[in-house]
């Protein structure tokens, strides 16, 4: 059996997190394997499914408590469960050292994914992942992205150009986020919301990178035009308790739902009538992809990589613009029929069937 160590920061519902989890769950663990090391001791939203799948999942002290711990940690791990195959997923440049630390523990093949399109923090973070930008180019044999924004972030414009990464598509399984309108009923009824309601939503971590504070604005736009409407906020996070009260402020403390995370998103996607994403930066966003495949209008911030509209559902929407002109534009194109969009999926490539052989390809089997 091939077994692949993924080191992540935990296993949690983010984008990252939730695409590796698609890949698992495809793969047929009786010839690959897939292992987790972390750095955070709380329990991830994803740890029984992996130990159920015969995964297992290790511990290393975060970097911002001892960075050389870390490293040293992350060599014993490799070198003692012998991994041949180690892939670090992130966008800032230092990560790649841990990569480093597993070549030093006898890992041979060295992969990188590079996860967003640009960093979160303050001026000297955003200086340090530039000085050190060159890790995650020399590091890596092998280089993957799930977007050509997200490869051209972390590996180079250069890179991309001369064929150096592998795009590797946020693909899912068609099938579980296919509309169905018995189960947007379902939801609606949990949730106690008529159909005359009209129901906007958004998936993701409350952190700085999603612009909550923005999108709280826009629905106090709409909810100004449209009595009938509520907001469904699916995910959890650090920002989550300062929404809260952004949202008690405008009084809007009725008409904005915090869900926290969800196993179900397919069937809360199916429960909305648009997806509001105004995220000032994204590799890849896993949730517009399955938004899509719900055959869900979405409205998105044009700083978000072209490469998601692989429907023609997708809205870029100027990020720079007020709040009233999104509020607007998204009530002017509220009014569509939910429809199949398989064949669209299938003619991108974004079926997890198609992206799990070219994993497999890549990283298993492909040469480094």
């Amino acid at each position: 059996m091939k077994r692949l160590l993924c080191i992540v920061s935990s296993m949690d519902r983010g984008g990252a997190e939730t695409f590796l989890m698609k890949l698992y769950r495809s793969l047929d663990t009786k010839k690959y394997q897939m292992d987790f090391c972390v750095s955070k001791k709380e329990k991830g939203f994803y740890d029984d499914e992996i130990k159920e799948k015969g995964g297992k999942i290790f511990y290393v002290p975060p970097k911002s408590k001892n960075p050389f711990k870390t490293f040293l940690s992350i060599t014993k791990l490799v070198k003692k469960e012998n991994y041949f195959y180690v892939l670090r997923t992130s966008q800032q440049s230092l990560a790649a050292l841990d990569l480093l630390a597993a070549k030093l523990g006898g890992a041979k093949k060295l992969i990188y994914r590079s996860s967003n399109a640009n960093i979160t923090g303050g001026k000297i973070k955003k200086i340090v992942n530039k000085l050190f930008s060159f890790l995650p180019r020399i590091i890596p044999n092998v280089k993957i992205a799930p977007s050509t924004e997200a490869a051209m972030f972390v590996f180079s414009k250069q890179a991309v150009k001369k064929g150096k990464v592998t795009i590797l598509p946020n693909a899912l399984d068609y099938n579980l986020f296919a509309f169905q309108d018995e189960i947007r009923k379902k939801i609606r009824k949990e949730l106690n919301i008529s159909e005359n309601i009209k129901v906007f939503g958004h998936v993701g971590r409350f952190n700085i990178q999603k612009n909550h504070e923005f999108l709280i604005k826009i629905f106090k736009e709409i909810h100004k035009k449209e009595k009938n409407s509520l907001l469904l906020l699916i995910g959890e996070g650090e920002l989550e308790e300062k929404i809260k009260k952004q949202v008690e402020e405008l009084n809007l403390t009725d008409f904005v739902l915090f869900l926290g995370p969800k196993a179900n998103v397919n069937e809360y996607l199916m429960a909305m009538d648009a997806l509001i994403f105004p995220s000032f930066f994204e590799g890849m966003p896993n949730v517009v992809i399955e938004a899509e495949a719900s055959g869900l209008k979405c409205f998105v911030a044009n700083t978000i990589t072209k490469e998601a509209n692989i429907t023609g559902l997708v809205n870029y929407l100027d990020i720079q613009k007020s709040a009233c002109f999104w509020a607007d534009f998204i009530l002017e194109n509220i009014n569509y029929e939910r429809k199949n969009y398989e064949k669209e999926f299938r003619a991108n490539k974004y079926i997890i069937e198609d992206v799990i052989n070219l994993f497999i390809s890549v990283i298993y089997d492909g040469r480094y």
